[in-house]
């Protein structure tokens, strides 16, 4: 899932973002793909005090009328310097040694169906189920199904102790494919203030049957 390292800065720099900038996300997604684009920039070490994720999106935005505009506005070319925060991504060989050591905590994304391995996954070359020792916490349950924004600090801290995943120990997300793994990252950056650590394989490389 994750760029090259000169691919990413070669966009930024179009998109005339500089290493200064605050930058806030927004999607139009029922999977909230910005906390994607969020993970993304904290991987190539912008500063986590400058990358946001619009909460609700850009759906809450337009209930709430506020302004819009229809043309796209072009800014200066900048010259984006990335590097690799590789601590913050785990490969198939790393999650299956932890399957031995319990290193760490691997906790999944998807829905309670999926992740039982009762729906079958939408991709025919994937089997059904999950990686041995993880546990759950499906994205949606972390997320106001009204407005699509987080829920409260002292929910998630809640959400995260019914399903027994405590954010002050070392955690991995995985999920379907790299994206809502980035929804449990986020929320567990608000709770504990570390940044997330994603299995960027997820089912999508783990699951081929």
């Amino acid at each position: 899932m994750l760029p090259e390292k000169e691919s990413w800065e070669k966009i930024r720099s179009e998109l005339g973002i500089k290493n200064s900038d605050h930058v806030v996300i927004y999607d139009n997604s029922d999977v909230i793909s910005s906390c994607r684009v969020w993970y993304t920039f904290l991987y190539f070490n912008h500063d986590p005090n400058l990358v946001s994720v619009l909460d609700g999106g850009l759906k809450k935005w337009l209930k709430e009328k506020k302004q819009i505009v229809k043309d796209i506005k072009l800014f200066k070319k900048s010259l984006y310097l990335a590097n690799e925060n590789k601590s913050l991504v785990l490969n198939k060989e790393q999650v299956n040694a932890n399957i031995e050591n319990k290193s760490f905590e691997l906790v999944d994304a998807r829905g309670r169906e999926r992740f039982l391995g009762v729906q079958p996954e939408a991709r025919k070359e994937l089997k059904s189920g999950n990686i041995k020792n993880s546990k759950n916490m499906p994205f949606t349950e972390l997320v106001n199904t009204n407005d699509h924004t987080f829920k409260k600090k002292d929910e998630l801290i809640s959400i995260f102790k019914k399903n027994k995943i405590d954010p002050n120990k070392k955690i991995a997300f995985t999920c379907g494919s790299g994206i809502t793994a980035c929804v449990l990252g986020l929320t567990n950056s608000i709770i504990s203030g570390r940044k997330p650590v994603v299995y960027d394989g997820s089912w999508a490389e783990y699951g081929i049957k």
